[in-house]
């Protein structure tokens, strides 16, 4: 539950009038009328002058009078509030935070460099001054930490040969990490006062030491994926021209002919380089 307060002070371009009022008007009487009266209108103008807040666009301060929260200014512009006030200045901007490349261990324990990239702002002042020591540093430390926590839930890759049957993994499912990432940083982050805009993995590799041997292997898995393709279209074509050929009665085969033919056509199709095709000038049996 929020405890934040907004207020709106007094105008601050009338006190300012009245500022210079008691200021000159103290200094200018004081001199003419020779009296020291009229300078206590000056005392007072100079009492009165900690008391002028300027808030910026998208800005805030927050008041406090003797360790007792007193109220938010969220308002821009010129104002005046009790000078004995403490004004702390709060952003409510927009803002970027790319975290450091950490090393952690994905669900496998393959040791991982993940980075994020998240765009945050402080949506309730009183949390932010009040519930964390350092709202700032509590967004770093926490985002680090949802990092980790993400890497460790989901494997870098999906591999047959691990037998995983991930359907998010941290390489082909960027949407849904990213999801699952802003839903962590915002439970971490709520209680700072902090709304997390966008969160998104910033990079994404294997760690040195296993890079060049992972690489590998995905090469591998693909290069495998790939000749099963093949390899199916290849019997598929294998089959439909065996089965031309015996509808079309184009030329009768035995089953030792049969054979032959399936094995060339297969080295045919299924070799990663051209065929060099050798022509027989006499006869089949020959």
């Amino acid at each position: 539950m929020s405890n934040e307060k907004t207020i709106v002070p007094a105008n601050g371009y009338a006190m300012l009038f009245l500022f210079i009022i008691l200021f000159l008007g103290g200094i200018i009487l004081g001199f003419l009328f020779k009296n020291p009266l009229p300078f206590l209108g000056t005392i007072i103008g100079l009492i009165l002058l900690p008391g002028f807040v300027l808030v910026n666009p998208n800005g805030s301060r927050v008041l406090l009078l003797f360790g007792e929260y007193i109220g938010t200014i969220k308002k821009n512009g010129l104002f005046w509030v009790n000078p004995l006030y403490k004004k702390s200045k709060i952003s409510l901007r927009a803002r970027n935070f790319d975290s450091e490349r950490l090393k952690v261990n994905d669900k496998m324990g393959n040791p991982i460099i993940i980075s994020t990239i998240l765009v945050w702002r402080v949506s309730d002042t009183h949390k932010a001054a009040f519930d964390v020591d350092n709202y700032e540093n509590f967004v770093r430390i926490q985002t680090d930490a949802a990092v980790r926590e993400l890497a460790s839930k989901y494997p870098y890759d999906n591999f047959a040969d691990e037998g995983l049957d991930e359907d998010i993994t941290l390489r082909s499912s960027m949407s849904e990490v990213n999801v699952a990432l802003e839903k962590e940083l915002d439970e971490r982050l709520s209680i700072a006062g902090i709304e997390v805009l966008e969160s998104r993995i910033g990079y994404l590799a294997y760690a040195n030491e296993i890079a060049s041997a992972m690489l590998k292997r995905q090469q591998a898995t693909a290069i495998v994926a790939a000749r099963h393709k093949i390899v199916e279209g290849a019997v598929s074509m294998v089959e439909m021209a065996i089965d031309l050929l015996n509808k079309k009665e184009v030329v009768e085969l035995d089953e030792e002919r049969k054979a032959a033919m399936v094995s060339n056509l297969m080295v045919i199709l299924c070799s990663d380089k051209d065929a060099t095709p050798v022509v027989n000038a006499g006869t089949l049996n020959h």
